[in-house]
């Protein structure tokens, strides 16, 4: 349904990715990662390496196809068909990747992103602290300086992946100075599975189970300094480049999910009857069908338009894809929440997997940054772009019908200007 919007390359990528999907995952191997019976999905990572579909747009000398972010996005959403922590297996790569392709030394990339894309290592993401959550910049895990390493010691919680890391990407603070700005206090580094980092707590998740999500301990690491990426101190530009990533990357899987809902509750509609016809005939039945087709369709602009800023490189990316993650993982929720009102009761049991839907959804307004703060960021950025075309277009102020300029009073010093003109 979107060959229009791929190119060659993203509908040959995206076919792969449905066939696989299709045909290599058992379900029972879903169903015991729902039960929280697999700890991480390696077996599923490796399967991924397998069929070369991780990291796609990274170079083919590290294992990746140099593909587009429309193309790997595309991808992404055949995977959402699995689930959000399959999906998360699949999408970290991408992630970290992007940070070792970016800024990560020819060292890094030999030794880190060509085996993760292989399928030998497997990365994950530590960002998030047991003190605050939306608060980055105000990181307490520390990394002293030690000549030709740091000694890190701190916490990360709500881990993706980290039951099954070999190897961690961390923000730490490196500016231990009282008086240290606040962008210019950590750095991001790499910190290997090995002495003083312990896995100290998987936790209880009400979805999104058996991508192996715990508590990080970083207790007095040694961690090289060649493990550094970026500059030290600079931290802050590292995660403002990844935060498309991130973003992208919560968005792209869900459409399949929606899909594979929406599949569900049609099929569904069209043979439960009562009052002596199909439930689909009736009109409350029919709009919520309506309604969440409309949902996936928008949902796949938006994230084809943010694939195609972020491959344009183009200087409205990060509100773009800020607001791709809020409106579409706000309609994977609302999606799936429709699918089972369609359902009714049978689809509130686990005779569906609507309802493991409904709980897989409902983190992804959550991680990457809560929707809350995408909508703080979508401002921040659209009142930038608002400041800097002034002038660019129409003043639609001046087709008022009384379009008087004394009367547009916004502080007191405008309250007298218009006061001293009629008098």
């Amino acid at each position: 349904m979107d060959d229009f919007m791929l190119d060659e390359p993203g509908r040959m990528v995206r076919d792969q990715a449905r066939e696989f999907v299709k045909n290599e995952i058992d379900p029972g191997y879903l169903r015991r990662m729902d039960r929280d019976e697999i700890r991480y999905p390696r077996e599923l990572y490796e399967l991924y390496a397998k069929h070369r579909l991780l990291g796609l747009r990274f170079p083919k000398r590290y294992g990746g196809r140099e593909m587009s972010w429309v193309a790997e996005c595309a991808a992404m959403g055949e995977i959402g068909r699995l689930g959000m922590a399959a999906g998360c297996a699949f999408v970290m790569p991408s992630i970290v990747g992007e940070a070792l392709n970016t800024f990560g030394t020819e060292e890094q990339k030999q030794q880190y992103l060509k085996p993760m894309l292989e399928g030998h290592l497997v990365s994950a993401e530590a960002l998030t602290e047991p003190r605050g959550g939306s608060d980055f910049f105000g990181a307490s895990s520390r990394a002293e300086d030690h000549g030709d390493h740091f000694v890190v010691r701190g916490m990360k919680r709500f881990v993706v992946g980290a039951e099954g890391a070999d190897f961690f990407f961390a923000y730490v603070r490196t500016n231990l100075a009282s008086d240290a700005p606040q962008h210019q206090r950590i750095s991001a580094m790499l910190i290997d599975r090995g002495p003083g980092v312990e896995v100290k707590y998987l936790y209880g998740l009400m979805g999104t189970r058996g991508g192996g999500t715990g508590r990080v301990v970083f207790r007095d690491v040694q961690v090289p300094k060649t493990n550094l990426i970026g500059p030290l101190h600079g931290g802050a530009l590292v995660f403002n480049t990844m935060m498309i990533p991130e973003r992208l990357c919560s968005a792209a899987p869900c459409p399949g999910n929606m899909q594979a809902c929406l599949e569900v509750a049609m099929n569904y509609a069209d043979r439960r009857k009562a009052f002596g016809q199909a439930i689909r005939k009736f009109q409350a039945v029919s709009f919520m069908i309506a309604k969440a087709q409309v949902l996936l369709d928008a949902s796949r602009a938006m994230i084809y338009q943010a694939a195609r800023a972020a491959d344009a490189q183009a200087p409205t990316v990060r509100r773009m894809v800020s607001e791709t993650k809020k409106f579409v993982t706000e309609a994977a929720w609302e999606a799936a929440n429709l699918a089972m009102q369609i359902t009714g009761g049978i689809g509130y049991t686990d005779v569906y997997p609507i309802e493991r839907a409904v709980r897989d959804t409902r983190l992804a307004q959550i991680w990457t940054g809560t929707n809350e703060i995408m909508s703080s960021m979508i401002q921040h950025d659209l009142y930038h772009e608002f400041r800097a075309q002034r002038g660019r277009y129409r003043d639609f102020e001046k087709d008022a019908m009384h379009a008087d300029e004394s009367e547009k009073i916004f502080d007191d010093d405008d309250m007298w200007k218009v006061y001293d003109r009629n008098t």
